[in-house]
């Protein structure tokens, strides 16, 4: 039986990249939907929100000529795009899927509207976030934590590429110490690069715990929601 009946999963755009650094691989598309199905299929209301890096990222290096409005507001349309590969390949699994955009774009997705969004919910179908908040200087972590606490998640799962949360990067150090359990206010002050500080700080605000577990390790995000303890838990 699922530990949790509402979960927001994060996903970063580069998740469906797979093995390369940008677009969409959509073999890699196609068995993350078969996972997130799975958990569907088990009884849980599932929310997803996903970044667009594979695609823009507003704070990176090709944006830096750019004002920072236009090239925020590029990212988010970035989401959309990721949005509508995630909801075909959930629904070729079938689960139907809705994308909800904070930016209003009807031909392709319906604009989010939190009642609509709790509604999909409770019939069982899968949502898919886009547009991140609609406005510029937040982050899709933001975006996650903001869409988490407006559904009532029980958690949000944040997937990564690595095995939690460590005292550095494990990519960079070896060495690096995993943290089982860690507390929102030491993520803070020790700068570990989880989420953004604005995303930690509405979790810890609002107590809202965050299970960070490697997306890469087959079976995780099941795992995560049947309540085994994978990764590190933030609360």
């Amino acid at each position: 039986m699922a530990a949790y009946h509402r979960i927001l999963l994060k996903l970063s755009g580069e998740a469906l990249a797979g093995g390369g650094t940008s677009g969409i691989d959509a073999g890699r598309v196609q068995s993350l939907a078969e996972e997130i199905a799975a958990v569907v299929r088990a009884g849980v209301q599932l929310g997803i929100v996903v970044g667009g890096g594979n695609f823009f990222r507003g704070v990176a290096a090709a944006a830096k000529e750019m004002d920072r409005v236009t090239a925020d507001h590029m990212g988010m349309l970035a989401t959309v795009i990721n949005g509508l590969a995630l909801q075909d390949a959930l629904e070729r699994c079938g689960v139907p899927t809705r994308v909800l955009s904070a930016i209003e774009i009807r031909q392709v997705a319906e604009p989010y509207i939190r009642r609509r969004a709790l509604r999909h919910l409770e019939k069982g179908r899968a949502l898919v976030f886009a547009g991140g908040t609609s406005n510029p200087y937040f982050s899709t972590d933001t975006a996650a934590t903001l869409r988490a606490l407006e559904i009532k998640a029980d958690v949000i799962a944040k997937a990564t590429r690595v095995d939690g949360v460590f005292d550095q990067d494990p990519l960079r150090h070896p060495g690096a110490v995993l943290f089982r359990e860690i507390g929102y206010t030491e993520v803070l002050t020790k700068n570990l690069a989880v989420m953004d500080a604005t995303s930690i700080a509405m979790c810890r605000d609002n107590k809202l715990p965050i299970v960070v577990f490697n997306l890469n390790t087959p079976g995780n995000i099941m795992r995560m929601s049947m309540g085994e303890h994978v990764g590190t838990i933030i609360r």
